[in-house]
């Protein structure tokens, strides 16, 4: 096995983690439940897989130089009164409170946004890996790097969305 289909593969298990993550989570819901906050600062379910998935879209999107998921009909479905490009990175307590979602409208997206990813990965070369992505930091972050900020942005927010589930009971 070379290199790259081990990091290929290594890449894919921790997405698909995330995926069954996400899953667990949301499966079940209702509306009332998905929008659950704790306090008026905290984010909610709905929210922090809507803006977990919306980073994956935009960051994978970007690596690959392809358009996003979102711009395919999922902004137009979402129906939020944000402009498209916006992730949900820097929102006001108002805006997480605007996001609004059935559990299926989630999950559509995540898994449409985790197909493209697991494509996208699959055809991951070792150079790749190396390639600099963003020259605005020091040392420049490299695609595996920035795949690896991706997984770990989203498992922090799963995880956040989960214990929050557990809030619910």
């Amino acid at each position: 096995m070379t290199e790259a289909l081990l990091a290929n593969e290594i890449i894919s298990d921790a997405f698909k983690r995330i995926k069954g993550i996400i899953h667990n989570t949301v499966e079940g819901l209702s509306d009332g439940d998905l929008v659950f906050r704790p306090d008026e600062s905290a984010n909610s379910i709905a929210w922090l897989v809507w803006h977990l998935t919306r980073i994956q879209d935009d960051h994978i999107s970007n690596l690959a130089s392809d358009k996003q998921v979102w711009s395919k009909g999922w902004y137009q479905r979402f129906e939020l009164p944000f402009d498209e490009d916006d992730t949900g990175y820097g929102h006001s307590s108002k805006q997480v409170a605007s996001v609004r979602a059935s559990s299926k409208l989630l999950l559509d997206y995540h898994d449409a946004v985790y197909a493209t990813t697991i494509n996208y990965v699959d055809k991951l070369n070792q150079k790749e890996y190396t390639k600099i992505v963003d020259k605005r930091w020091d040392p420049p972050v490299t695609l595996a790097v920035r795949l690896v900020s991706v997984i770990s942005d989203d498992f922090q927010h799963a995880g956040q969305a989960t214990y929050i589930r557990g809030l619910l009971k």
